[in-house]
């Protein structure tokens, strides 16, 4: 994957959602197509981001994928929308700042939670990605991530349109760090740097949870990392949102943003040109080098399930290896809670035992060992895992596969 052309730290800009709104957008509408209508309500506001010191400008396609434009009927307009919503973000940067692809949730979700397979979510992104690519952006922000499958299949999508372009990862999270699917926002982290991405992160939180969430993740993840807050916790009292935090107050946490590891810096609802500005005045007064890099233990190898975060050493015990049958959910579950040795091994040696351990994964928590001896099928078995597995060698697949599902899905090879 291509880097950032673009030194850390750097500033990116803040909202435009409530922004159009203070510009006339209705609440309800679809950012899309409002902005697309009101051409110049969104020139005027990003170059306003540009003169406060932006660096990055995103594209208003948060909901520009088909799975989130079904809504509006709009479904058909996926190329039409980022290809003329990028264009319109590359006029207001003028060359003065990036642009950066913004992928958000898709408004569906996978069995069981819903029931829109994951291949379909792959390529919703890879749709959206292929036409932010050929309308020019420089990198990619998968943004308000609610859910490991979405941050999954966003990267899976991207790399499988073609781009090698950076790619940004941030979530949403309450303040015990959790999604609102319930991930652990470290089980995100740790996935997402397996996988390869750029940087990693949160959005739309409160400043106070941006700051001990982050200062958590610091410790356990090498990624860059990005905080892009929300301007406090919205009033809703008058019937619309009313941010609490001022230009100065949102910006006056910068130093310990930096100090756990934060190194883009940014915006979300509430945050105006204003805001920026302010952050970007703070973050010049920090000595970004006075901090040294966390030590980690170089034998602790940080897994994950769909929902949470696990560390294992290269002489985890797996206990006894679980097969995938029609009680593969029960034997999950009593592996865990009866016998726990710190990880699971499941063997998926046919296309039956890899449609059940598709249909069951979720039922994992711990960290999981997964073992076929066909390649297909560890790679079906990965693909399908909505976490960051680890193989233990003791199948005769090539070095050169296995560096690939490395690459492509983080598997650990111990």
């Amino acid at each position: 994957m291509d880097p950032i052309p673009l030194s850390l730290p750097f500033l990116m800009d803040g909202a435009t959602g409530t922004e159009l709104q203070k510009r006339g957008m209705p609440l309800g509408a679809c950012t899309e197509q409002w902005a697309l209508e009101h051409p110049e309500a969104l020139l005027e506001l990003q170059r306003a981001y540009v003169e406060a010191g932006a660096q990055v400008l995103v594209t208003p396609t948060l909901g520009a994928n088909r799975g989130a434009l079904e809504k509006f009927g709009l479904a058909d307009r996926v190329e039409e929308y980022n290809a003329r919503l990028t264009g319109l973000t590359r006029q207001a940067a003028a060359g003065r700042a990036l642009v950066a692809g913004d992928l958000g949730p898709t408004l569906h979700a996978i069995p069981p939670y819903g029931e829109t397979p994951f291949e379909v979510l792959v390529g919703f992104y890879a749709e959206q990605a292929a036409a932010l690519e050929r309308a020019g952006v420089d990198l990619f922000l998968v943004e308000s991530v609610m859910a490991m499958a979405e941050a999954r299949a966003a990267v899976l999508g991207i790399r499988e349109s073609g781009s090698r372009r950076p790619i940004l990862v941030t979530c949403y999270c309450d303040e015990e760090g959790r999604t609102p699917s319930g991930t652990d926002v470290l089980a995100c982290a740790i996935v997402m740097q397996g996988m390869g991405v750029t940087a990693f992160g949160l959005n739309c939180v409160d400043p106070a949870v941006a700051e001990e969430q982050l200062a958590r993740l610091h410790l356990y993840t090498d990624l860059p990392l990005i905080a892009e807050p929300s301007a406090g916790l919205p009033d809703l009292a008058s019937g619309k949102p009313d941010y609490p935090d001022n230009a100065d107050a949102f910006a006056r946490r910068t130093p310990q943003w930096a100090a756990a590891g934060v190194r883009i810096f940014g915006g979300c609802c509430g945050t105006a040109p204003a805001h920026i500005a302010a952050l970007g005045r703070a973050m010049a007064t920090v000595d970004f080098s006075a901090f040294p890099p966390v030590e980690k233990d170089p034998d602790v190898i940080p897994c994950a399930s769909e929902k949470e975060a696990r560390f294992i050493t290269p002489d985890v015990d797996v206990g006894e290896t679980i097969q995938c049958t029609d009680h593969l959910m029960e034997d999950i579950l009593e592996a865990e809670e009866e016998r726990p040795v710190g990880a699971l091994k499941i063997e998926v040696l046919d296309t039956d035992d890899l449609e059940i351990f598709a249909r069951e994964q979720y039922a994992v928590r711990d960290a999981l060992c997964l073992w076929s001896d066909v390649p297909e099928l560890l790679e079906g078995a990965l693909r399908a895992y909505q976490g960051r597995a680890f193989y233990d060698g003791t199948a005769e697949l090539e070095p050169e596969f296995l560096a690939r599902m490395s690459e492509k899905y983080g598997l650990i090879l111990l």
